[in-house]
Formats: C-alpha cells, structure tokens, sequence
C-alpha cells in the first residue's frame, strides 16, 4: 500500500503487522530497554528534573545506553550500529517513551541530531561521527529554530559565508535539546542569503557559546539551550548535503521523527495506565476503592481504548515502512537511503501518527491526574511530572496544526501528480449521492461486517468533502486552514479506527474471538465514537464552502456515510475496565 492510498484502498489484516506478533528477539529487546530505564531512569527521574544540580547525570545514561547498543540500534553495523530492521526501533521507541526528558534526549540525540549525517553526510563523515554517536562517546544536537523563525523553519537568519577554506557562521539558535552537552551540532544556515544549507559543527569551535538552560514547564531534564554563532570558522568539509538544500535534511528527518515521537507517546500512555489502575485500585473512598466506581471505570476503558487504537496505528505504519525499506534496498539502495525514501513515502502516515499519538497522550495523563485528585497535582507523585512532560508533543517535531495541514495537503499533492487517484472515487460518491443507496449482497454474518461497511462509508464521506473542497477551492486549498484542519481530523480517526478493526480482525484469527473478546469490544467502541467526531467534522468542513442544494445533499451524504448501529458503550467500558482492574495493569 503507497503513502495517503489507505483512503481508496482496503488493507488486509493479514497483510497487517501487530505487536501480538513481536518476535521472541524483539520481546528481549523490549525487555532490555525495559530494564534499563526501570532500574536507571526511574530512581533518578527526580535528579534528571533538577539537571543544574545534576547536569552530568543524562549524559552518563546516554553512555550507558549507548553500551547497550540502544543509541545505535538502528544505524547500520558498519557504521557501529546493530543494523535491527525497523519495526525493533520501533519497540525501543515505545519502550523509551517511559522515560520521560531521558527519552527526550535520546529521541534528539538519535534521530534529529545523527540522522542527518547518516543520510546526507559524506562516507568521510559518516566513519568520523556515527560510530562515537552510536556508543554515546559523542553527542548530538539540532540546531533549526530562531527567534523569526519556528514553523516557517526556511525564515532563518542565521548566515555562513565561505571564506577560503571555510565557512564562517553567524547567528542564534533556540529551544535546542540536548545543547547543553552536545559535543556535535546539525546547524542550518543561509548561504548568499537565500540557500537554506546544513552544517556540522563541532562543540570546541570558537565563537560557539550557549546561552543559560531554559527554564520549562516539563520535559525538566531535558537539557534546552540558546546556541550563539560568532565568526564561527568550520572546515569546508563540514558542510552537509548540497548548498541550497537543507530544507530536504530538515524536513525528511521530521518524518522519522514525527512517527518515532508517536511510538514513543503511546508508551507512555500504556505507562500512565498502568499507574493510574494501581492507584484506582489502591485509593479507597466511601469505604472501597475508587476503581469500584463507574465514573472512573470509565476514565480507565476510555484511556485503554484511545491507546489500544494509537498501539494498532504505529504497529501497522511501522511495517509498512520496513516493508518499504526491504523493497528499496532489494533495488540496489543503501539501508539509509532506503529509510529516507520510506519516510518519504509515507509522510502523511508519519503526520498522522504524530498528532494521533500527541493528543491520545494528553487525554491520558490528563484523565491520569484527575483519577489521582489532588494528589495528582502534587509532585511527589508521578503523574503531575507526566501531564507536564506531555504537553511539549503537541509542538514537537512540527505543531499539530502544522502536521494536520502536511497530511492533507501532501494527499492533495500526490492527487495532482497523478500518484493517488482521488478524484475519481470523490466523482464516484457524488454520483451515488444521487441515486438509491445500494444495500449489496454481501454476507452480513462476517466477523465485523459492519465495522468494515462503517469504515468504507466513513472514507466516503472524507472523498466526498475533500473532492468539493479541492473543486471549490482549486489551488487556493492550501490557504483555508480551517477545511484542512477538519478533512485531516476526518482522515486521522479513519485511519486509526481501521487500524484498530484490522488489528483485531488478525488477532482474533490467532487466538479465537472469545479470547479477543475485549480486543472486539474496544475496536467497536472506538470506531463509534470515531464516526460522530467524522460526521461532526464534515458538517462543519462542508458548511464552509458549500451552500443551498449542494450543501443540503452533501449534509444528507454525511449523515448517509457515518452511520453505526448504536450500542452499548457504558457496558463495553464497564468490561474493558474490569480487565484493567484485574489485572492492574494495562492488559492488552
């Protein structure tokens, strides 16, 4: 399946990757970074907080996980790496999403700060940097944001000028992780003015200087700095990539890491359930513990089912994407460039994953805090640390806002290029607005046969409202960023609530549908949910552009293709949440 195609394609379950699949080499892994962060990290989560008294403590982990092979796992052996394929980096984020500013600085250290040179540097400065930034021996840090410039990363004002046999750097830097130890520096910069180009430099270098550690309002261990450039002079060889074109470093490593941050965030999120369930278990009132009480019993299915959803989403991304990679090297590409053109690929995906995984985190430590009461806003306790912590994702690796608009737009791009052919399905729809609905024969006694026939409906309704956008609007589409905003909400919960259904579908083919049970459960309840968020987002969308008959038909099709069968959602939770309190735990 191509990047943005789940829209008019149907995917298999058995074609679809699930973590119920984890091979025992992949469990090991789990279990190895498991016990790193639950007998490092976390006895030390209070001292990584307060980092000025304690500034040498993450960079003595990232050591410690770098002789782990954990900094390294996904860089190739001979560059030091462990070479793993790319659904084990995926076990590892999500495993490195429980720690909290450590797994901040290693996301950094990992992604933005040594990708770029294993994508775009040359052989001589891959064999000079990536074997000591696999070991940790060396740090890495990003250096994109200015003052001007955030979102509209190409507005940078910093300048490098080529003076003989150098390049001679100019400018500031801000909000950067990982500044405060650094040793190496990604630095993008304007050459002649214009050319957005990528440097690599180093921590020693004269004229580099580092403003105080910012003070935040989470992510607390996470070393973020201001990174000042004054005259300063890097050999000619440290340029990364070509002149002119750092917005392609820039950008492409964002897709990794927007769908690495999204693994990460669902691990944190089956985190914050499992501490929410034990203490729901644990506190009692009215002479019995809360978790007894159906207020919260609901609080904890819900977190469960949002989680359950996002795990099944990254879980299929994440082998779409090693599908992909396997594909591209098997036609004569190096593992790295064959990555790079997989996140290409499937950039709408990543965007996707990111805001997806963002705001599940944040609904969840949200409702964490409020099982917890007023000592959830104590910072003795774990959770006030997790629900500041969390927030930071929403603006990470590009805003939400900015995510949202990449995923449709870019669908709109590969539409105009004639990759995906999303008009002739939108034309399709139009057409079927105007006749009687046809009811099929197909065989209604299929395991989630109506799940299914919601799904496809529900796509229906995103090609029916993007497809008048896009014939509205035309090329000035891309301006009306409140359609965009609700076709990519519209777009999001199908795609996560397919995610979920082929999940389930796969795992009730490995262990029987009595076993899945609860699996079943959290599919349905999420996807019914799902479908009056996508009928409330169309309506909106449409009413913005459309008007007299064309709006009352398109609202008639709205309706028409986000249809469910009502059902009992309090009792579905009531079950999912009772396995949670059995448990203890986060069960699925």
């Amino acid at each position: 399946m191509k990047g943005g195609e789940f829209l008019i394609k149907e995917q298999e379950a058995n074609d679809v990757f699930v973590p119920e699949e984890l091979s025992e080499e992949q469990r090991m892994f789990r279990s190895m970074a498991f016990e790193f962060i639950e007998s490092k990290i976390w006895p030390n989560i209070g001292k990584i907080d307060k980092q000025l008294e304690n500034p040498d403590l993450v960079p003595k982990f990232l050591e410690e996980a770098g002789a782990l092979g954990m900094l390294g796992a996904g860089l190739p052996e001979e560059y030091g790496g462990m070479g793993v394929d790319f659904v084990t980096e995926t076990v590892l984020s999500e495993e490195l999403g429980k720690s909290l500013s450590f797994g901040v600085a290693v996301a950094a250290h990992t992604g933005i700060g040594t990708l770029p040179i294993l994508y775009y540097g040359t052989e001589e400065q891959k064999q000079k940097y990536l074997p000591d930034l696999s070991t940790g021996k060396l740090k890495a840090s990003y250096c994109l944001t200015e003052p001007d410039s955030g979102s509209d990363a190409l507005a940078a004002k910093t300048k490098a000028v080529l003076d003989g046999e150098e390049w001679v750097l100019n400018g500031q830097k801000m909000w950067i992780t990982n500044a405060g130890f650094a040793d190496l520096y990604i630095v993008f910069a304007q050459v002649d003015g214009d050319k957005f180009t990528g440097f690599v430099v180093e921590r020693d270098t004269p004229g580099l200087t580092l403003g105080d550690e910012e003070v935040k309002l989470g992510i607390k261990g996470s070393s973020t700095r201001q990174v000042f450039f004054e005259d300063v002079r890097i050999p000619k060889e440290n340029l990364l990539g070509e002149i002119g074109k750092g917005h392609r470093i820039a950008f492409n490593v964002l897709n990794i890491g927007r769908f690495k941050l999204g693994a990460m965030v669902m691990g944190g999120s089956k985190q914050a359930i499992d501490i929410a369930v034990k203490y729901a278990n644990e506190r009692k009132q009215f002479k019995q513990p809360i978790s007894n009480f159906g207020a919260i019993q609901h609080k904890l299915a819900e977190m469960a089912i949002k989680t359950y959803a996002a795990d099944s989403a990254t879980y299929r991304i994440a082998d779409l994407l090693a599908d992909k990679i396997t594909e591209l090297k098997a036609e004569g590409l190096s593992k790295a460039e064959a990555k790079l053109k997989a996140a290409e690929e499937y950039n709408i995906e990543c965007a996707i994953l990111k805001v997806l995984g963002s705001e599940s985190i944040d609904y969840v430590v949200d409702e964490a805090v409020q099982i917890f009461g007023g000592t959830g806003y104590s910072e003795e306790y774990p959770v006030a640390r997790m629900y500041r912590d969390a927030r930071i994702n929403r603006i990470f690796e590009g805003t939400n806002e900015i995510n949202r608009m990449l995923a449709v737009g870019q669908m709109m791009k590969k539409a105009m290029k004639g990759e995906l052919d999303l008009m002739t399905p939108a034309m399709n729809i139009q057409n079927e607005l105007m006749s009687i609905p046809d009811f099929g024969d197909d065989d209604e006694s299929e395991l989630l046969y109506a799940e299914k026939k919601a799904i496809r409906n529900a796509k229906k309704a995103i090609l029916m409202a993007s497809g008048a956008a896009a014939q509205k609007y035309m090329m000035e589409l891309e301006n009306q960023q409140e359609v965009l905003m609700y076709l990519a909400d519209m777009a999001i919960d199908v795609f996560t609530a397919e995610s979920a259904l082929l999940r389930t579908e796969k795992v009730v083919g490995l262990r029987g549908e009595e076993a899945s049970r609860l699996q079943l459960l959290m599919t349905k309840v999420y996807l019914s949910d799902a479908l009056e968020r996508v009928h409330m987002a169309g309506k909106h969308a449409i009413a913005g552009f459309a008007e007299g008959d064309e709006l009352r038909m398109m609202l008639i099709g709205m309706k028409r293709f986000t249809k469910y069968e009502p059902m009992n959602t309090i009792a579905a939770r009531k079950e999912i949440a009772a396995k949670m309190i059995e448990t203890n735990s986060y069960p699925f």
